[in-house]
């Protein structure tokens, strides 16, 4: 049986199963080109059946999730749904009407469930499938948490787990608390939509202008340069108070952007995102602990938007009461159609196990495609050639110093650019950090880049290995002392790093890690998303060309073909 799930809100998306295989997965602003767009996924649906070679007709269940009020007037009137995005993006000059359209939002996506807003949601998409061209179909609604929760359990490996979602809202939650054994999830308490760990964030991201849902990342990264405040000190902490499984915000969603403004008129920047970020270390580890305690479940899986948090993961991940962690790849909303696909086989077939070694579930291009592709539209003043064995050539690029653009096999699922598309650097030099921020990527220059390392050198550069190693840029590391100038141009100022670490030898980017080893004595290289900022990862050969084009990078790799510059 083939289940496709959807996903059409906020980075929408589809994903595709065949009993316990993901076929495929994608998310529709790799095919729009607008970063994590909005719109319904027709592109990713005819995208994905055109690939497989499947017809509408092969698709009888379909699962969505996400039925609160908001999300149906949303899907009732498009244009309201688009018109936030391009407020949030800053895509829209600021008006007075900006702040009421803010309000709103918040104000709608707190109304409770009914049964008439999931009825009118099931309409309205079964209509646009039908539309589409589906026939004959099942169509299954989920909770949103609930697709969150399962996401993380299903694809973890563990047998039992503590399993905790934690996000903005959805579906008047914000996060949950569930157990899960012997193949059943068992919810045990829920976050309200007012006591939100990730709309107290936003509105962080917000005040400091920045895109709420889009820069928390960067808040984190501009912490770890703020003069500390103690705790005692720390205005935040008063915001969010944990009793027991308990979590109760002091205002509501609006009065705590009001606040926060207030407060922020008080201290720097850098300062005001080191005490939010403080706030959500203490209190979700302390929310952690309490969970761990009562259940005596000491693996935790993760899932929801919050917990992209790198440095609250790793934080759980050290705390003495947990053994391992594990967090879901496609942590935030856009994973919400893998969640919904899942929790449909499972209802179904009863399928709660699922294979994820690896994430890699985009389509792949052949060699035989780029040769046609660069005989025909290859950028003017390059040249190329073919390589058997291409990860030597690019190993020795990488050795002598130089960026190389590297696209290989089948593209990543996820926010995390995981070695298939991917720029690739030396991981020593802060003169190649800075180039590839203010000149490649063109970002702010205090956001860190991350590794990509090989287990036997994970093992010797990290002091705090434990659990299972990381293979999805999920968790956050300390590196040792000792070894953070070898690796200074994928670590944060305070010594920690966003590893991928490798467990294979067979993929051709594990080849390409030993080969780097071989010429340099470490098999580090930095990794970071194939793209320039505030656009999404690449997907094809021709978005790689595109993107080769418009930066100063000499070499860009498509599988066996290595592009020049002249």
């Amino acid at each position: 049986m083939l289940v496709l799930g959807i996903w059409d809100g906020h980075d929408s998306g589809i994903a595709l199963l065949k009993d316990n295989d993901v076929l495929f997965s994608i998310n529709e602003e790799r095919l729009t080109k607008r970063k994590l767009e909005v719109s319904f996924p027709e592109k990713s649906v005819e995208y994905t059946l055109n690939y497989l070679g499947l017809k509408k007709d092969d698709i009888k269940v379909i699962a969505v999730s996400t039925s609160e009020f908001a999300k149906t007037l949303w899907r009732m009137f498009p244009f309201l749904k688009e018109n936030y995005y391009l407020i949030r993006r800053k895509k829209k000059d600021y008006s007075s009407l900006i702040p009421l359209k803010r309000l709103a939002k918040y104000k709608i996506t707190e109304l409770q469930l009914d049964p008439l807003s999931k009825y009118i949601s099931k309409s309205i998409i079964k209509n646009k499938l039908k539309k589409l061209g589906f026939r004959d179909f099942k169509l299954l609604m989920f909770d949103h948490h609930l697709c969150h929760a399962v996401s993380a359990a299903f694809a973890s490996g563990f047998e039992k787990s503590l399993v905790i979602t934690i996000d903005g809202i959805g579906d008047t939650l914000s996060g949950t608390i569930s157990k899960f054994e012997n193949g059943k999830l068992e919810r045990m308490k829920t976050i309200s939509g007012r006591d939100s760990f990730g709309i107290f964030f936003e509105h962080v991201t917000n005040l400091m202008n920045m895109r709420e849902l889009e820069d928390e990342g960067k808040v984190m990264a501009l912490a770890n340069y703020a003069l500390k405040i103690g705790d005692n000190k720390n205005p935040l902490l008063d915001f969010i108070k944990i009793d027991g499984l308990n979590v109760k915000a002091k205002y509501g969603s609006w009065r705590t952007y009001k606040e926060l403004k207030r407060i922020l008129w008080r201290y720097p920047s850098e300062q005001f995102a080191y005490m939010a970020q403080r706030t959500l270390e203490l209190k979700i580890t302390e929310l952690v602990k309490n969970a761990v305690k009562e259940t005596g479940l000491r693996k935790i899986c993760l899932a929801g938007g919050t917990c992209s948090n790198i440095k609250v993961n790793m934080l759980i991940k050290n705390l003495p009461e947990v053994d391992d962690v594990y967090v879901f790849p496609h942590m935030g909303d856009g994973g919400l159609a893998m969640g919904s696909a899942m929790l449909a086989n499972y209802e179904l077939n009863g399928i709660c196990k699922y294979d994820f070694r690896n994430v890699y579930f985009g389509p792949e291009f052949s060699n035989d495609y780029i040769k046609a592709l660069l005989e025909k539209s290859r950028p003017a003043n390059t040249s190329y050639a073919y390589f058997e064995k291409i990860e030597k050539e690019t190993a020795r690029l990488l050795s002598e110093g130089n960026i190389v653009l590297w696209c290989q096999g089948r593209m990543e699922f996820g926010p995390r650019a995981l070695g298939n598309r991917s720029i690739l650097a030396p991981p020593h030099s802060e003169e190649i950090k800075t180039e590839l921020n203010l000149i490649q990527k063109k970002r702010v220059w205090y956001q860190p880049f991350c590794p990509t390392m090989l287990l036997d050198d994970a093992k010797e550069l990290l002091e705090d290995l434990k659990g299972t190693p990381n293979r999805f840029m999920t968790m956050g590391y300390m590196v040792k002392k000792d070894k953070q100038k070898l690796v200074k141009g994928v670590i944060n100022i305070d010594g920690s790093c966003r590893p991928q670490i490798i467990n294979d030898t067979e993929s051709r980017y594990a080849k390409l890690l030993s080969e780097y080893k071989k010429l340099s004595g470490i098999g580090v290289l930095l990794n970071t998303s194939f793209n320039l900022h505030g656009e999404p990862l690449i997907c094809s050969p021709e978005d790689a060309l595109s993107t080769f084009s418009r930066t100063e990078a000499k070499y860009l790799v498509l599988e066996n073909y290595l592009v020049r510059k002249k």
